[in-house]
């Protein structure tokens, strides 16, 4: 390997806190979404070099299922996103707690 373990996990775990800062502190339903791309993706480069430090298939294996499970989350989150937006004509997350008083359409 010749980056060495120690730096794709630093990697790793830096785009996961940029994740999780983007999905905490924005007030954006996409920017949400795309905070929870980037945390899922940070644990796609961790196990992709645990699989290539300890010489094992099965990290990359499991990053093929990551990115698929990614694949229906953001076609999901992205369907309700434009559900919630033709509802509340808004991205902020706020107004989602006002649906369940919301007239059908």
């Amino acid at each position: 390997m010749i980056v060495p373990y120690s730096h794709v996990l630093l990697l790793s775990a830096l785009l996961f806190v940029v994740g999780m800062l983007c999905a905490v502190g924005r007030r954006n339903l996409i920017m949400i979404l795309l905070g929870l791309e980037v945390m899922l993706n940070a644990g796609a480069i961790a196990f992709v070099g645990a699989a290539l430090r300890w010489q094992q298939i099965e990290g990359q294996t499991v990053v093929i299922f990551v990115l698929a499970i990614a694949a229906a989350e953001v076609s999901i989150g992205l369907a309700l996103i434009v559900w919630a937006y033709r509802r509340t004509e808004s991205l902020d997350p706020e107004r989602l707690q006002d649906l369940d008083t919301a007239e059908p359409l």
